[in-house]
């Protein structure tokens, strides 16, 4: 956990949101089993907002940033997108998944393709783009994430902070609402790490709606817009990053954060 890596630059917050939430969590339970991962989880993320969720290992943040595009079941309550129930299974549930991409800790590209054809996979075969018109925003996308020399190389060829920035391009390529990333730096060698903090900040600064679950607390002090710290499958608290990392409220959230800035 990390809270001397910053990206290159933080930035201006934006204004408190207003309106309907883009993504709204009511009453989520999860069960492994016996094992409740996820009690009672009320949580709303709004257009154009970034949200850092944060928390010791096993605390069930990775499984409720995978439940919000089901890749992860949830036991009981109601995930909505866009004022639209987060269904089960069918087209519904492809149609809504597209609408709100995930980038992973293992990247999860195709070793076999590409990386521009890592990118255009997606449009193509699930909001049928011609191929013309994949490649050219495929390419567009690589040179926004600073990849543009490495359309052709295979993920075998490129290091693991250049893997997960191809891994961003392909889900900006599906054009989502929201980007979900699921601890998207924990795999990368500490040198690269900015690169791709770079990469998100960016998109924080242009405006996409963001839950990311991370341990890079210089992230998401500088960064979010909005900190929630969760512990034992529970959201114990949230709020402003500035205000939750120098006056947390929870006597949880204290001995977190005791423990990861003392390092």
């Amino acid at each position: 956990m990390n809270e001397s890596t910053t990206p290159s630059a933080g930035r201006t917050r934006r204004p408190a949101p207003s309106g309907d939430p883009l993504i709204s969590v009511r009453g989520v339970d999860k069960f492994f089993g016996d094992f409740q991962a996820l009690k009672n989880i009320d949580l709303d993320i709004h257009r154009g907002e970034v949200v850092a969720l944060i928390g010791a290992s096993g605390s069930g943040k990775s499984t409720l940033c995978r439940c919000l595009n089901r890749l992860e079941t949830i036991t009981s309550g109601e995930i909505t997108i866009d004022g639209e129930r987060l269904p089960e299974e069918g087209k519904d549930l492809t149609r809504l998944r597209a609408d709100v991409g995930m980038v992973f800790q293992s990247f999860n590209l195709f070793p076999h393709l590409k990386a521009v054809d890592n990118v255009t996979l997606g449009p193509r075969k699930v909001r049928g783009v011609s191929k013309a018109e994949a490649d050219k925003q495929a390419l567009e996308l690589l040179e926004r994430v600073g990849l543009a020399d490495k359309a052709n190389s295979l993920p075998t060829a490129l290091s693991g902070g250049q893997q997960q920035r191809v891994a961003i391009a392909r889900a900006l390529a599906m054009k989502p609402k929201a980007l979900l990333f699921d601890e998207p730096t924990s795999a990368l060698d500490p040198e690269v790490i900015n690169e791709v903090l770079d990469v998100m900040t960016e998109l924080a600064e242009a405006g996409m709606t963001m839950l990311v679950v991370t341990h890079e607390m210089g992230f998401a002090r500088h960064v979010c817009d909005r900190v929630v710290y969760m512990d034992r499958g529970e959201i114990v608290e949230q709020g402003d990053p500035e205000e939750f990392f120098t006056a947390p409220r929870s006597d949880r959230a204290k001995a977190f954060l005791s423990k990861i800035l003392a390092h």
